[in-house]
């Protein structure tokens, strides 16, 4: 599996799928373990329920239909079908990065659209990297983050998974930026959204042994890898020295899984 640096975000992230994907993957895993109050977690009761049903909703219906995505849709297609959204996502970045005055790592998200919108077939083929232009995934969240909002109680969504009291607010201006959103034919945009959620869960089938051989509560070990993983994308994986970061988290990147889908190594500026 590559270790790649990411962002969820990510983005390709229409109102959170990046956190869905991870999110409904942990869920498979069994909460066997005791755990203690977390100051980060005040609604863990509340969490934990809504955990088990996100578990049951996987199981039930997205990791069947993304194992039969896998089975049928030939690599080079899957490959594509990823990179379409990526590109997608590529327009949520820049404006974030614009938004936090980084206006290097701005040009170079226009850049990445441009070339992969052209002479990469509307953003099948990822043109862009393989001329040095490297992928930043920032979101509303980071940008609200970068701005000093504390990320504030971690929250269990239905459905779309990890997020905190920030990140939930953060999505706004993420559904706002998607492109997605632009398109007003609904059996359009319907189906597009579903091949988006599906492919981004098959992307995940590969890890999920490893999270389950790694957690005996698997929903602590997805709070704090999602609370630790977005407090190193703040900080453009620089967070402060008193938050430090245990060798396992470093080691996931639970926004591309697939170890057939290379998305560059952003460089902190």
């Amino acid at each position: 599996m590559k270790k790649q640096q990411g962002i969820e975000m990510g983005v390709f992230r229409l109102s959170g799928l990046g956190v869905l994907s991870a999110a409904l993957l942990i869920s498979g895993c069994a909460s066997t373990a005791t755990h203690t109050k977390d100051p980060r977690d005040p609604l863990e009761p509340f969490n934990r329920a809504v955990f088990r049903f996100n578990s049951d909703f996987d199981k039930a219906f997205l990791k069947p239909l993304a194992q039969g995505y896998r089975a049928i849709t030939p690599e080079p297609i899957d490959r594509s079908i990823s990179n379409f959204f990526y590109n997608l996502a590529d327009v949520t970045s820049a404006v974030n990065n614009l938004l936090q005055f980084k206006m290097s790592r701005a040009g170079n998200d226009v850049g990445r659209v441009l070339i992969n919108s052209t002479v990469g077939v509307l953003g099948l083929f990822d043109v862009a990297t393989n001329v040095g232009l490297p992928s930043y995934k920032e979101d509303f969240g980071q940008t609200l983050g970068y701005w000093g909002i504390e990320s504030g109680a971690y929250v269990m969504l239905p459905i779309l998974g990890s997020s905190s009291m920030r990140d939930t607010f953060g999505w706004a201006g993420d559904i706002v930026t998607d492109p997605l959103t632009r398109i007003e034919n609904n059996s359009i945009h319907g189906g597009l959204l579903a091949l988006q959620t599906i492919d981004r869960r098959a992307d995940y089938l590969a890890a999920g042994d490893i999270m389950e051989d790694a957690a005996l509560d698997a929903y602590s070990f997805l709070r704090d890898a999602y609370l630790q993983r977005r407090l190193s994308l703040v900080h453009d994986g620089n967070p402060p020295t008193t938050e430090t970061q245990d060798d396992v988290w470093k080691d996931i990147d639970f926004e591309n899984k697939k170890s057939n889908k290379a998305e560059p190594a952003a460089t902190p500026h």
